[in-house]
């Protein structure tokens, strides 16, 4: 599924910014390519920002118990 403003999958958006900023490492991009190189990688950092705080945000609500953060601590699963 291609990443949309409505709909940017993390892995996506982060592997493309990866490809990015090995190409521009590379260091033989004209001037203006980089330039929009910039602009789209910014765009991917905020959109994995973003998806970063919804989930913050959704793991916040699951563990919020009368207005107060618990401490939740994970159980290790038990092979049988």
């Amino acid at each position: 599924m291609p990443r949309t403003k409505k709909n940017p999958d993390f892995e996506a958006s982060l592997g493309e910014l990866e490809q990015l900023v090995n190409r521009m490492e590379q260091g033989d991009m004209p001037l203006a390519d980089a330039l929009q190189a910039f602009e789209q990688g910014i765009a991917l950092t905020r959109d994995c920002q973003a998806i970063l705080d919804q989930a913050e945000q959704k793991v916040r609500q699951l563990v919020e118990k009368d207005g107060e953060l618990q401490t939740v601590p994970f159980q290790e699963r038990e092979d049988s």
